[in-house]
Parts: C-alpha cells; sequence; structure tokens
C-alpha cells in the first residue's frame, strides 16, 4: 500500500535492492540525482541536516531518522515544505 502523500511535500522514492545502514547518506545521494526539485537538487549539507532536526523528512507519515537503516524494497519518503 503506498502511503497518501501530504499537502505541499515533495516525494521521493527509493528502490533498494540491499538494506542500507543509513538514510541520510541514501536520501542526499537521491536528492542529488532527481531532476524535479531544484531546491532540493542544491541542497546543502547544513540544510539537509535542518530538514531531519525540523521534523520535515517523513517516512510513513513518522518524522524520520538520519540513522536509521532501510530495508531492502521500496520506500516513500516525503520532505515537507517542497
Amino acid at each position: 500500500m503506498i502511503p497518501a502523500q501530504p499537502k505541499d511535500s515533495y516525494r521521493i522514492t527509493l528502490e533498494l535492492l540491499s538494506k542500507e545502514p543509513r538514510l541520510d547518506s541514501v536520501l542526499m545521494r537521491a536528492f542529488r540525482e532527481q531532476k524535479d526539485n531544484l531546491k532540493l537538487r542544491v541542497l546543502t549539507r547544513s540544510e539537509f541536516k535542518n530538514l531531519f532536526k525540523e521534523k520535515r523528512i517523513l517516512i510513513k507519515g513518522q518524522p524520520a531518522n538520519p540513522s536509521s537503516a532501510l530495508a531492502a524494497g521500496t520506500t516513500y519518503i516525503d520532505v515537507l515544505g517542497f
């Protein structure tokens, strides 16, 4: 089941072939590779950290932790305010 996307958010869909030890490194790479949202593509490291601190990165509607591991498969991440 695909979770509903919050209003005024940008969704990143991660398709992982294997478990990843940290969300932040995978997500930063996904931001750089996507072509739909220039603001996220050029985000600085400190701005990226602030998204986590301000609880603007959600997985399944819950604030994400940058050090969380990700399981293989599909993960939907919503970034509020983008």
